[in-house]
């Protein structure tokens, strides 16, 4: 099994900035991708950000210039960073990682159990 664990979520005014940071351990055999989805109130879970081990990156529109996601492969983390947050960001924010356990060939997509970012207006 693979675990995520997700800090660095909170509370903040809008125009500030908060760093997430996801960490991925257990028997972990490799790690095609990392990112992070988020979830508001009444709204369905939609991706933020991603970054693959071929160094491709995508980020949702509403977040572009103000999101920056990063890898520590050596640690097997993966961090976004946020910055001129606003009220709309408000949200359960949830790791994933796409990997592998050692030993097998098969995928698959392991969550975090999810960290709260409040912004204030």
């Amino acid at each position: 099994q693979v675990q995520l664990v997700e800090s660095g979520g909170g509370l903040v005014q809008a125009g500030g900035s908060l760093r997430l940071s996801c960490a991925a351990s257990g028997n972990i055999g490799r790690i095609r991708s990392m990112g992070w989805y988020r979830q508001a109130p009444g709204k369905q879970r939609e991706l933020v950000a991603a970054s693959t081990n071929g160094g491709t990156i995508n980020y949702a529109d509403s977040v572009k210039a103000r999101f920056t996601i990063s890898r520590d492969n050596a640690k097997n983390t993966v961090y976004l960073q946020m910055n001129s947050l606003k009220p709309e960001d408000t949200a359960v924010y949830y790791c994933y990682a796409d990997a592998r356990t050692s030993g097998s060939f098969y995928f698959y997509d392991y969550w975090g159990q999810g960290t709260q970012v409040t912004v204030s207006s």
